[in-house]
């Protein structure tokens, strides 16, 4: 049986009606960029999160580039970042002339480890803003991170792209740093039928330089009080993730599901460690993705025997960035954050959407378990 890493028809054919009647109404206004749709997102974003403001991006990318360019962050600006995570959280910070400085993660949720960026900003007292991943959507350790920037007077920007839903120590993601930085491209929980992206902030002079900021710095018709950019977020995208933001909790649910079923399933299947499954977080891990870890050593056999199969995988992510070819400058070397360099030698993700069925998640358990081994528990 084929089972896809992704399949977004699915959810398409479940909300097609909703969805086309908010797109046409788009068309049909002539409202195309900006606009009312834009606004009732944002409204509609801030009461799912919990934060005063939202404003609408053209990408989670540019949603983390606005930020840092509201907080002023330029060449030279030391900025401190996991060294583990989807390239843009790294790269927006070297198109700003900024430098980035890496931390390694801790092991169970490959978020920043709390002691690595202590020992970081240490180093590097002149800091000028700290990144928090929350990857795969799980929060685990931010709200440690945001004592200790607290403490030291340092504004933490979280990159959310992939925790839209998720909840940490009764709070959202999104909502313990001075600002929070989400994706809405398609494959995210909460995906457009395009690029977008969105800023959550309960600081209001932060936010309106948001606002500026993703409109070429705009303060009324072609003023400009600074140089901005576009960043702005097409009314059609808003259209479409109103009508998904809807259903965005039970989807979340049903990845919470999968994941419970896929830990039983591996702990009958799999008792000898011999493949490590996502640890869930007391509150609300929103499983954007389920990224498993098998010993390096077999990584390829297991990727070679799903894909024999046509079972989608794929590894996030296969590089820290301290071995990235654009980052060979900052002086690096292999073997400086070895957490990391062990993720990204062990780790493969699996089928998580909330439409995948129960016989394709027996499909993956089987297939991994055949090139694995057959007896022993999950680490």
């Amino acid at each position: 049986m084929a089972v896809p890493l992704l399949d977004l028809t699915r959810q398409y054919a479940s909300i097609q009606d909703e969805l086309e009647a908010a797109a046409l109404a788009v068309l049909r206004s002539g409202i195309y960029v900006h606009g009312p749709e834009v606004s009732a997102l944002e409204n509609e974003l801030a009461a799912y999160i919990g934060s005063k403001h939202v404003v609408g991006m053209s990408s989670g990318t540019d949603a983390l580039l606005a930020s840092l360019m509201a907080l002023g962050i330029g060449h030279g600006d030391v900025v401190v970042l996991p060294v583990y995570s989807f390239f843009a959280t790294a790269g927006v910070v070297s198109r700003l002339g900024a430098r980035p400085v890496f931390v390694d993660i801790e092991p169970t949720w490959c978020n920043m480890s709390l002691d690595a960026l202590r020992q970081a900003l240490d180093a590097e007292p002149e800091t000028k803003a700290v990144i928090f991943v929350h990857l795969y959507g799980a929060g685990a350790g931010v709200a440690e991170v945001a004592a200790l920037l607290a403490e030291r007077g340092i504004p933490l920007v979280e990159d959310a792209a992939q925790a839209i839903g998720t909840h940490t120590d009764g709070a959202a993601a999104g909502t313990f740093g001075r600002c929070g930085c989400f994706s809405t491209f398609p494959s995210k929980s909460l995906g457009g039928a395009g690029d977008g992206g969105f800023v959550s902030t309960d600081d209001d002079a932060f936010a309106e330089r948001l606002r500026r900021t993703r409109n070429h710095g705009q303060s009324e018709a072609y003023k400009h009080t600074f140089v901005g950019d576009n960043f702005r977020l097409d009314a059609l995208q808003a259209a479409v993730l109103r009508v998904k933001l809807r259903h965005l909790d039970g989807w979340i649910e049903s990845r919470r599901g999968h994941a419970a079923r896929y830990r039983e399933q591996f702990g009958h299947a799999l008792q000898n460690g011999e493949i490590t499954i996502p640890t869930d977080i007391s509150d609300r891990h929103s499983y954007h993705q389920f990224v498993s870890h098998v010993a390096a050593d077999q990584r390829d056999d297991a990727i070679a025997a799903l894909r024999t199969k046509d079972i989608g995988c794929n590894i996030y992510y296969p590089l820290p960035f301290h071995l990235q070819p654009c980052f060979a400058d900052l002086g690096y070397r292999a073997g400086d954050f070895p957490v990391a360099e062990r993720a990204s030698a062990s780790n493969i993700a699996l089928p998580i959407f909330p439409e995948l069925r129960e016989d394709e998640q027996d499909e993956v358990v089987a297939a991994l378990s055949g090139v694995l081994g057959k007896t022993g528990s999950t680490a």
